[in-house]
């Protein structure tokens, strides 16, 4: 009898092991996804159908919809069914399929079809999700071309619309919008020098806020428009400086090497740049009011640069550089390591701390795409001739 349980033990042990083993490993493949899902908010797409409408007002709010989360399939397998027509104006009608009721149901008129498609799109994001959509938004960006002269544009966040805001055949960079108003901080070499200018889109007006020796570089309005943050070298090294809007009271808030991309927190409070400190490049924060460098960890992600603070607070995107350029994304509290997104570089959150443009390379130029962050889907802009660049979303 004895002999006959020790051979059960030896033939049952191995597979009791085995099966805990597998378990184990089993176990950590759902930890490390589930912690994935805990950092990004990362989700499903939300399964919609459109029906109806005419051949462009469907491409609109699939482009619309697709970059904020949404996926496309037939009516019987939709959460949410669109339907509507676009003869003449946009009337349009969502119905929820499982709870069995019409949660939207609205026309549009005044506008052009595009306009119309987008007003609807944004109306289904927020009868669908309780979150302001994106489509009504704009963008800035930098347009090159072969000889490394360009121009500032802005268009609609898809691409379309777009309009030249400078005219010179010089070097631009870095446009910048000033939140809540039609008016943009941008680079240009007008002057030939790298200064920073100040246009206001509604009256074509625009002025020279730094115009020093060395390089006046990377402009950044605060959250409320009164200040703007500035990469300059008057003083040796580039460093982040800030100013009031207007150029004046100009103050130097840190002293560390080779400062570039600032930008703001949502609560003003602090500026994100890229810096160098012993011979290493890394992201790190100063007071807005000035006070003391806190360097931000970015484990795993090299070369940290081009940060950008989401209008929730939530988050900051930037660029690693590791042998290629990647997007990043990390929580703002450094509570977990970044993740490494899609490959490109320079991006710039959407209003809805969503959504991601940035800049990707393609046979030596640059194109722009936007990125839903928690679903990865990826969409190309419309593009204007030349490179497209350094995009900065409207806020």
């Amino acid at each position: 009898m004895k002999k006959y349980y020790l051979s059960l033990i030896q033939i049952c042990l191995p597979i009791f092991l085995l099966l805990v083993a597998a378990n184990f490993v089993h176990g950590q493949n759902e930890i490390n996804i589930q912690q994935e899902i805990n950092v990004l908010g990362q989700t499903k797409p939300i399964p919609v159908s459109i029906e109806g409408f005419g051949a462009e007002v469907r491409d609109i709010l699939k482009f619309d919809l697709y970059v904020q989360g949404f996926t496309f399939v037939t009516p019987d397998a939709a959460q949410y069914q669109i339907s509507g027509s676009s003869t003449g104006n946009v009337v349009g009608r969502v119905v929820d399929r499982f709870g069995r009721k019409t949660i939207l149901s609205r026309s549009y008129n005044g506008a052009t079809l595009r306009r119309q498609a987008h007003a609807f799109s944004d109306d289904v994001v927020l009868a669908i999700t309780g979150k302001k959509g994106i489509a009504q938004t704009r963008i800035a960006f930098k347009v090159e071309a072969p000889s490394g002269n360009g121009e500032i544009y802005v268009a609609d966040f898809d691409g379309y619309n777009a309009q030249a805001v400078t005219h010179d055949g010089v070097i631009v960079s870095a446009p910048s919008w000033v939140p809540g108003r039609a008016a943009l901080y941008y680079n240009s070499y007008k002057l030939n020098n790298p200064d920073i200018f100040y246009h206001n889109l509604t009256t074509g007006e625009r002025k020279v806020i730094a115009h020093y020796s060395g390089s006046n570089i990377s402009p950044a309005a605060s959250p409320d428009g009164s200040q703007v943050a500035m990469i300059m070298s008057r003083s040796g090294s580039p460093n982040v400086w800030v100013a009031n809007a207007d150029g004046s009271h100009l103050r130097k808030l840190t002293s560390t090497s080779e400062d570039s991309s600032p930008c703001w927190s949502p609560d003003g409070r602090w500026i994100c740049f890229a810096t160098k400190i012993r011979e290493r490049r890394l992201l790190a924060k100063v007071p807005a009011a000035g006070g003391k460098v806190q360097v931000i960890p970015t484990p795993g992600t090299p070369n940290p640069t081009e940060p950008d603070w989401s209008p929730d607070g939530k988050w900051i995107a930037f660029t690693m550089q590791a042998g290629e350029f990647d997007i990043c994304v990390m929580p703002a509290d450094g509570s977990a390591s970044p993740t490494i997104l899609v490959r490109g570089e320079d991006p710039s959150w959407s209003p809805n701390s969503r959504t991601l443009i940035y800049a990707r390379r393609i046979a030596g130029q640059y194109k722009l795409s936007l990125l839903d962050v928690y679903t990865k889907q990826v969409k190309d802009i419309r593009q204007i001739s030349g490179s497209d660049s350094e995009p900065a979303w409207a806020r």
